[in-house]
């Protein structure tokens, strides 16, 4: 039988690695087999074209190059890792996905859903997550966070408005895909987050 693919979304500093950690424990005590990464990265060569994403320069990319460069780390990726892992029946549980390209680059930069939709036909053919967890919260409380946690990326460095179009791309992503989709409210405190988490984990369970 083959695995399910569940992916966790969201902006800066709504707490995605903590909450990672969890579901990796829930995952656990539900005695599943599964394998956790993230995107960009997940194997070698995608890790290295992380880097090259993820550092701040001087000079400015392009953002057809950034795109590309993200569906490039995504195609390693699904054919060394998420492919293999669901082929064997294992779960995958992925730091964000193709979401996040229609969030960051779609919204945040201002690129056209049909060069995304294009690449992502090209890269995934027909293979989506089977769930999906938006963790949401307010633009300023998130970077304040990720601010405090490490030094800024270059994303991280954007403006606010960048941040806001992004998190409304999730909130509309969320909207037009209710069945795949479940928004988490990341403001409360780690129990109430993760009390939602859980629910929506043991209802999809019940269902796989």
């Amino acid at each position: 039988m083959r695995g399910k693919f569940i992916t966790v979304e969201g902006t800066e500093g709504v707490g995605k690695t903590t909450n990672i950690q969890f579901i990796q424990a829930w995952m656990e005590k539900n005695k599943l087999a599964f394998a956790t990464t993230r995107e960009p990265g997940g194997t070698p060569l995608a890790e290295q074209v992380r880097e090259l994403l993820l550092a701040p320069r001087e000079e400015k990319v392009c953002n057809t190059a950034e795109l590309l460069l993200m569906f490039a780390a995504r195609a390693q990726h699904l054919n060394q890792v998420i492919e293999p892992m669901l082929g064997e029946g294992a779960w995958v549980l992925c730091d964000r996905f193709t979401d996040a390209t229609y969030a960051y680059q779609g919204a945040g930069r201002n690129m056209r859903d049909d060069l995304i939709s294009e690449l992502e036909l090209l890269v995934q053919g027909s293979l989506r997550p089977d769930l999906t967890l938006i963790l949401d919260i307010p633009v300023e409380i998130g970077l304040q966070r990720a601010g405090e946690r490490s030094t800024p990326d270059r994303f991280e460095l954007e403006r606010v408005e960048f941040f806001e179009r992004v998190r409304n791309r999730y909130l509309q992503i969320a909207a037009d895909s209710p069945e795949r989709c479940v928004i988490i409210d990341a403001s409360q405190s780690i129990e109430g987050v993760q009390a939602q988490i859980e629910k929506a984990l043991n209802k999809f369970l019940e269902n796989a």
